[in-house]
């Protein structure tokens, strides 16, 4: 393929070129659509919108649970039922006698299996082997502090969760990596499926898991499985998939077989791409085994659960600490090991005596750690001794301090926000009749995605409208847009700082990593004690998790822009706003639109989880619906609404990348490889 050519740079006063006026020209029919919806919501506001009172269900709703409790009574008989079943007592199985090894008294037996002192050694050791002594004191420092903190059963129920699902995606998941890395037909098959998996937000993934797999600790295993399996399987995939053709030509020349050639060459030249794709599984799994508190999943989950339930701050910020400290000693242990594999496979790695002998070493002494462990009790139960309960009060004075003095700060952020922008927009998206808002959906989605979006758009919109939650819909939609709004802004002020100035870069990459390593459920506890229980709380929390990768992004595109063009505009008496308006944000228009796309379904995922702080629509049916068994046919088509929402917010922004890609030069090859939701990319 041939390179992009250069844009020329664009001169002081000079009309700007061809493909940003086509691109300007898109605004000019999308601000006539949106005048005409103005006008007539102002005739027809308030009809016809398809708003249900309170908690109010359809006959749709009320059919669909009435699927589930014939499905429930059939279980016995039920082959799907029965095969679901039999998956669900194997893992609750598998589940239960891990926790008898390290976490729960194993009868007659007064203490676990395996004490904690030889839990924090195993780990320690496992640290060491796989990474680097500096790695296996993060995870003993890590594991000391779930005991210290009062949650040490809590944290290796979540542990286990998280340890089984991701065993299961790297056993199911590899082989499909391989299949789809060296097979196109298969990746163009199985590509959709893994798009519509990582579109659909976390919180959607519970109510047909419970259905066939029931609650506890086997649904939260499914689940988190199904949740973890995209990103290992599109990124080793993509690591296998790019592995030199010349260099696998060179080999095929000599004779191999398919097998060698995959064991030989292919899987170890993908190697460190393998572990990126592990990493992000593992944090994906750690995410959504802490949502499935939910389902009754044992973990950390439930006690921020129940802080969040009651609106105590303090109660939920120890256990919500711990999933950060667990989320950071995952990811800092699985990038280390990638580069570890990586010195390993280049011949480097520090002196091979020395490591062989702290590994002989640490496993002696881990060996001894877990014969004390099984012999004194003191060694097996952590002691009750815990510093958590005083953590968490003064976590909560210290909240009750800032709401005291800072509240009217905080409440003017609030009303401003929803005042100004909020209310204004939900008022032309939910008070519109609903045939005003299909309409000019529809039409705004041809204006900037094409034909291609225009189909996927109006298929979504009927389907919402089928499932007779269209009001509750519209809302959701109101606050993920304004929320995706002010994630764009931080984006290009943080991304563009960041591209000019490599000491911000410095500065702030740390900052957005970590932010990237914690699970969504987390963000919602600092957010609920500034704010309060609001459609704010949610929309705020979903900008401080969707700022990070949409920062990023943003960054990298415009960092690539060529340095032989911005010099080639700078000779031509370029401002510094010229610089940046004329030249790099035209040229990096695809990590653009790349980062608007992820920062959509990353809020949209927050804003949903949000029914839990009072964000209502449809994040508030879904939980209604757990909550109350009459009302699993609402939950579970507000999920379905959900899904619908992101499958058309996703189809927009890509076919309005892909448009703006053929109108003119730009980052290209950022739109082939899809970035997983939850937990993001490092």
């Amino acid at each position: 393929m041939s390179p992009s050519p250069t844009p020329k740079p664009v001169e002081p006063g000079a009309p700007p070129p061809a493909e940003e006026q086509t691109s300007i020209s898109r605004w000019i029919p999308a601000a006539v659509i949106l005048a005409a919806w103005v006008v007539v919501w102002y005739f027809t506001n308030g009809t016809q919108t398809l708003a249900l009172p309170g908690t109010s269900r359809t006959d749709l709703h009320d059919r669909l649970t009435e699927f589930q409790n014939e499905l429930l009574a059939g279980r016995a008989t039920n082959p799907v039922m029965q095969f679901t079943n039999a998956i669900a007592d194997a893992l609750r199985s598998a589940v239960e006698w891990l926790q008898r090894m390290v976490v729960l008294p194993n009868f007659p037996r007064p203490v676990p299996e395996i004490g904690w002192l030889g839990v924090v050694a195993l780990a320690t050791y496992v640290g060491l082997v796989v990474a680097s002594w500096r790695i296996a004191l993060l995870v003993a420092a890590s594991f000391l502090s779930f005991g210290v903190l009062g949650y040490w059963e809590d944290s290796l129920d979540l542990l286990i969760i998280t340890g089984i699902s991701v065993v299961l995606a790297v056993v199911i998941g590899l082989p499909l990596a391989v299949l789809i890395g060296t097979n196109r037909r298969a990746n163009q098959v199985v590509t959709p499926f893994l798009d519509f998996m990582q579109t659909m937000p976390t919180f959607v993934y519970l109510l047909p898991i419970v259905l066939f797999f029931g609650i506890g600790p086997s649904a939260a295993v499914v689940s988190t499985l199904i949740y973890a399996l995209p990103p290992l399987i599109r990124i080793a995939g993509f690591g296998i998939r790019e592995v030199s053709a010349t260099t696998v030509e060179a080999t095929d020349s000599a004779g191999q077989t398919y097998w060698q050639r995959l064991f030989k060459v292919q899987v170890p030249m993908a190697r460190k791409t393998i572990i990126v794709g592990l990493n992000q599984t593992t944090l994906a799994a750690l995410s959504m085994a802490t949502l499935a508190a939910f389902v009754n999943g044992p973990g950390l989950g439930k006690p921020v659960l129940a802080g969040l339930r009651i609106n105590d701050v303090g109660t939920a910020f120890v256990p919500g600490a711990l999933i950060v400290v667990m989320a950071v000693m995952l990811d800092r242990a699985t990038t280390a090991a990638s580069e570890r594999a990586e010195k390993v496979a280049r011949g480097g790695g520090g002196d091979p005596r020395v490591r062989r002998g702290l590994i002989i070493g640490g496993g002696v002494a881990t060996l001894v750690a877990i014969y004390l462990s099984r012999t004194y009790v003191g060694l097996a139960e952590f002691p009750a001794y815990s510093i958590g309960d005083r953590v968490a009060s003064a976590v909560s004075d210290g909240v009750d301090w800032f709401t005291g003095t800072f509240g009217g700060a905080t409440e003017w952020i609030k009303d401003l926000i929803t005042n100004q922008f909020l209310n204004r927009t939900q008022a032309l998206l939910a008070d519109s009749p609903w045939w005003l808002a299909f309409v000019a959906l529809a039409a705004l989605a041809l204006v900037f995605g094409g034909v291609r979006a225009l189909v996927s758009t109006v298929v979504c919109l009927a389907g919402i409208w089928y499932f007779d939650l269209w009001h509750d819909a519209m809302i959701t939609l109101n606050m993920t847009l304004v929320a995706t709004v002010l994630v764009m802004v931080l984006a290009l002020v943080f991304g563009v700082w960041m591209a000019r100035d490599r000491r911000v870069d410095l500065g702030l990459r740390p900052l957005l990593d970590a932010g990237q390593t914690i699970p969504p459920f987390v963000y919602l506890i600092p957010v609920l004690a500034l704010f309060g229980p609001s459609r704010f709380t949610a929309i705020t929390a979903g900008i401080v998790y969707a700022a990070p990768a949409a920062i990023k992004l943003v960054a990298d595109g415009v960092k690539g822009v060529s340095p032989t063009t911005i010099e080639a505009g700078r000779s031509t008496g370029q401002t510094t706003w010229q610089e940046i308006t004329k030249v790099q944000l035209p040229m990096a228009r695809g990590s653009l639109v790349l980062a608007t796309n992820q920062g959509l379904l990353y809020v949209l995922a927050m804003t949903v989880i949000g029914g839990l702080v009072g964000a209502g629509a449809l994040g508030y049916d879904v939980v209604y619906g757990f909550a109350r068994s009459e009302a699993w046919g609402k939950g579970l088509a507000a999920g379905i609404t959900i899904v619908l929402l992101g499958v058309m917010l996703d189809r927009i922004t890509r076919a309005a990348a892909d448009v703006r890609r053929d109108d003119g030069p730009g980052p290209r090859r950022a739109f082939h490889l899809r970035l997983p939701i939850g937990p993001p990319n490092n």
